[in-house]
């Protein structure tokens, strides 16, 4: 299974993207603002990555982003703007707003998808990009 999600803008505090599965477009993303790649404040920095599924013990089933630099526990769950990420990417159907925050909506059914999409798969490939600021690589 490959997955690739590409960032498609900054806004109000938040990385918004388009996360594809065997490259159809199927989620939208939202994750923190580019920050250094700081623990629970930033977005993790464009590369490859493994992911592998996990069990969290606040967010239960939930796919683990592996060998982050720097970094651990990222995760990718459900949630709609920046103040439920801590570092990790959001899924959801569509973008939005939400109390003024940039969001992402149908987050729950979203994730239900995810899972039900990624059911079976051992481990998956992760590859983050991109398509603003010129291709910059933090």
């Amino acid at each position: 299974m490959r997955l690739r999600l590409v960032r498609v803008t900054e806004f109000n505090g938040a990385t918004m993207g388009v996360l594809c599965i065997n490259d159809a477009p199927e989620f939208v993303t939202l994750e923190e603002a580019w920050r250094d790649n700081e623990r629970n404040i930033s977005c993790i920095p464009v590369g490859r990555y493994k992911l592998r599924p996990k069990v969290s013990p606040s967010r239960g089933r939930v796919w683990q982003v592996m060998n982050v630099p720097e970094r651990d526990h990222i995760l990718i769950h459900a949630g709609n703007t920046h103040k439920d990420t801590q570092g990790c990417i959001l899924v959801g159907m569509q973008f939005g707003v939400l109390e003024s925050e940039a969001a992402i909506l149908a987050s729950r059914s979203a994730f239900q998808r995810f899972m039900t999409l990624m059911a079976g798969t051992p481990e998956a490939e992760l590859v983050i990009i991109d398509a603003y600021g010129g291709g910059r690589v933090h």
